[in-house]
């Protein structure tokens, strides 16, 4: 779908109730900004001129053993019964003039996602290969299909705590659900599915609902942002960890990225993302932490989310 002539930029999630079509992006923390095109077609990715990549080396904002203390502190959390799960995640930095057109062209070809998305505004642009979807909706019926479980090959095995996770999640997905579907209306059609991805494997779950009628779009991203499976359970106590110990805000990372069209919408979850800012390019990695948490190979995931990614767009990890 490629979506262009810009109309219109808003802040303010009521825009969604005029029935056009809107781009959307949320940061983690919940700032909002649509951008309404008017001409909308079935097409694939413009050609891009230029073969400039990244070049130099990406900084992490956080070091590994910065990383393994704020996991060690999380665990202590879960230790005191506060919390039971935090997704724990870190940015990497690297400055450059590269434009994302190329890098995302260049992801569609080598790292095709379900939900690849490209947007460029006049002072934002964000090229993502998410593989998780934050929220479909088709009249008044939503969905949700939370990930938690990553791993490197279809021979691995998913272990106790992969599927543990994911039920967690799945529970709070149920939660945030209850506050804006019809009672009773909520089901978990598919639970634990073994999803192949580029390089990688994942364990997905599916939540659906019935929403609430008169329901609006600001209710609803009210009541599901930030995502659960990049926050943690109880959601609360997971984003008050989150705030205390991460040294920067996510940003774009962990927000929600897609379209909405009245009321159909596909929004991702804006993992597996590179943003711009200013002259630099950002991309966000984290895992998902529980007691039965090793630090160090916490830390080893999320270098194998980004390892792949990276190796595409350029420059040295």
């Amino acid at each position: 779908m490629l979506a262009q002539d810009l109309i219109e930029i808003s802040s303010d999630p009521n825009c969604l109730a005029d029935g056009d079509f809107w781009a959307v992006s949320t940061t983690y923390e919940g700032e909002f900004r649509a951008a309404k095109f008017k001409t909308i077609r079935d097409a694939t990715f413009p050609p891009v001129s230029g073969t400039k990549k990244v070049s130099g080396k990406w900084e992490s904002g956080t070091s590994k053993s910065e990383y393994v203390k704020y996991v060690e502190k999380i665990r202590e959390e879960i230790a005191s019964g506060g919390v039971y799960q935090v997704n724990a995640c870190r940015r990497l930095a690297i400055k450059s003039t590269a434009t994302l057109d190329l890098a995302f062209a260049n992801i569609l070809q080598s790292n095709p996602a379900p939900f690849a998305s490209y947007l460029r505004l006049a002072d934002l642009e964000i090229a993502s290969a998410s593989p998780e979807l934050f929220l479909t909706r088709e009249g008044d019926q939503i969905k949700t299909s939370p990930i938690k479980g990553t791993k490197r090959s279809v021979s691995e095995k998913f272990g106790s705590k992969d599927r543990a996770e994911n039920i967690m999640i799945v529970d709070l997905m149920r939660n945030d659900l209850g506050q804006i579907c019809i009672a009773g209306s909520i089901a978990v059609p598919d639970l634990l599915r073994d999803e192949d991805h580029p390089g990688l494997s994942h364990l997905v779950s599916d939540v659906t609902g019935q929403l609430r009628s008169e329901i609006t779009w600001r209710e609803i991203l009210t009541a599901l942002l930030p995502a659960g499976s990049i926050s943690g359970a109880p959601k609360s106590a997971a984003k008050r960890i989150i705030s205390e110990l991460e040294p920067t805000e996510r940003g774009t990372y962990c927000g929600v990225l897609g379209w909405v069209h009245g009321e159909r919408a596909v929004l991702s979850v804006a993992i597996r993302t590179f943003w711009r800012d200013s002259e630099f390019i950002h991309f966000g990695t984290g895992a998902g932490i529980t007691w039965g948490s090793d630090a160090n190979a916490e830390w080893e995931e999320t270098q194998l989310k980004a390892e792949r990614l990276i190796s595409i767009i350029g420059g040295e990890l």
